[in-house]
């Protein structure tokens, strides 16, 4: 029974940070990338960052030098940070796994989907 346990959502304002943890627990066979997405009102659920097991990251462009994504192998989590808050960045949060060899930033490849944390930044 494989879980993903975010935390670290909440409110803050703009130019704000967060950091989001998501520890992945009860696997049975070995997770390769993790990953966030996010999933505004109204909106479709977005990739928001990917990173694979040897640490090649990847991010939505409207991200870019502002969130960070890293993980711990060893702990099987992954984390988040998030700088320069905007009000857009507003949206439920959802830690995402993949069984070894598959991929994250494809949402249908995705096989393990964490509960969600909100992050709601204020103007």
């Amino acid at each position: 029974q494989v879980q993903l346990v975010e935390s670290g959502g909440g409110l803050v304002q703009a130019g704000g940070s967060l950091r989001l943890s998501c520890a992945a627990s009860g696997t049975m066979f070995s997770i390769g990338a993790m990953g966030w997405y996010r999933q505004a009102p109204g909106k479709q659920r977005e990739l928001v960052a990917g990173i694979s097991i040897s640490g090649t990251t990847h991010y939505t462009e409207s991200v870019k030098g502002r969130f960070t994504i890293s993980r711990d192998n060893a702990k099987n989590t992954v984390y988040l940070q998030m700088n320069s808050l905007k009000p857009e960045d507003t949206a439920v949060f959802y830690c995402a796994a993949a069984r070894y060899l598959r991929t994250v930033v494809i949402s249908t490849s995705v096989d393990y989907w964490g509960q969600g944390t909100q992050v709601t930044v204020s103007s």
